[in-house]
Formats: structure tokens, C-alpha cells, sequence
């Protein structure tokens, strides 16, 4: 395996930790919010947001987190 290659690797599961950390503290901030409170999601590509529904998002982004997990383990 080549050096550059192993740094490669080193930076990109490096950049999904990075990325897990911050799926964990918008999971945290979602959880920790009171009942009333409006939730808006930010459309892909795009700087237009959405008023959502506090539970789908909380739960799209922990399927996301649990998905980011399963990829930095099989790395």
C-alpha cells in the first residue's frame, strides 16, 4: 500500500469522525429542544429552509449517525 494511499485513508476517516461528532451534537440539540419549538431543514444545495417536523428529523438523522458508525467501523 502506497503512502499516499494510507494518508488517504487516514484523512477520510478522519473527516467521518469529524462528521459523527457533529451528527451527535445536532442529535443532542434536537433532543434537548422543548416541545413548541419549530425545527427547519436545510434543502440540499441550497440556502432556501423548510419548516420539519422535530421527530422525523431527529430520527432521519439518527439513522444517519447509526449509518456514519457502520462506515467508520468498516473502514
Amino acid at each position: 500500500m502506497s503512502t499516499n494511499l494510507v494518508q488517504e485513508e487516514r484523512a477520510t476517516k478522519e473527516e467521518l469522525n469529524k462528521q459523527i461528532k457533529e451528527q451527535k451534537i445536532v442529535i443532542d440539540e434536537l433532543s434537548n429542544l422543548r416541545k413548541n419549538r419549530k425545527v427547519f431543514v436545510q434543502q440540499p444545495n441550497s440556502n432556501i429552509f423548510f419548516l420539519a417536523d422535530k421527530g422525523e428529523t431527529l430520527s432521519t438523522c439518527k439513522k444517519s449517525l447509526d449509518k456514519m458508525k457502520k462506515e467508520y467501523q468498516d473502514m
